[in-house]
């Protein structure tokens, strides 16, 4: 498993977004990127945590940052997350979880006791130059937008002094 630190460049990748289209990190280069993970589509932790996204998404839009979800569900699962809870943003599949390994966020979980693989719900801010500048390993799902906000003014700040 890749561990990946602020400070680091982001890993790029290629894949398909809801519509079928081609995406790359590189389509997003001096732009600030949210690049979430969840592990799947319209499920209650996954789908809280998407419509905090999309109930904040002007606000972030504002900010000039860009959202980027990324599960291993398929484009058509993604497209019906999409028209069903009404989200402005793109879902990158990854059904051979290239992405998830290079970023490094596929690994043991456990459940009630029981130890299964799955993927970890991970973010990274990533600036404009591709760096990744926090990553938020537990994102608090219905105020997970607020931390996105709080960590780049934060990070902001930093550029400042």
């Amino acid at each position: 498993m890749t561990q990946l630190t602020e400070g680091d460049k982001a890993p790029a990748f290629k894949s398909k977004d809801q519509n079928g289209n081609p995406v790359s990190l590189s389509d997003f280069k001096g732009k600030k990127v949210v690049l979430y993970f969840y592990p799947e589509d319209d499920t209650p932790t996954c789908t809280v945590e998407a419509c905090n996204l999309r109930d904040n998404y002007s606000l972030l839009k504002n900010k000039g940052i860009i959202v980027l979800g990324v599960s291993p569900d398929n484009e058509k699962k993604h497209k019906k997350f999409e028209q069903k809870f009404d989200l402005p943003f793109t879902l990158i599949t990854d059904k051979d979880k290239k992405i998830i390994d290079k970023y490094g966020v596929w690994g043991e979980k456990n459940l009630y006791g029981r130890k299964y693989m799955g993927l970890h719900r991970t973010t990274f801010l990533i600036d404009e130059k591709g760096i990744i500048k926090k990553i938020f390993k537990k994102p608090r799902s219905k105020m997970h937008s607020e931390e996105i906000l709080e960590a780049w003014e934060a990070i902001n700040k930093q550029k400042a002094s």
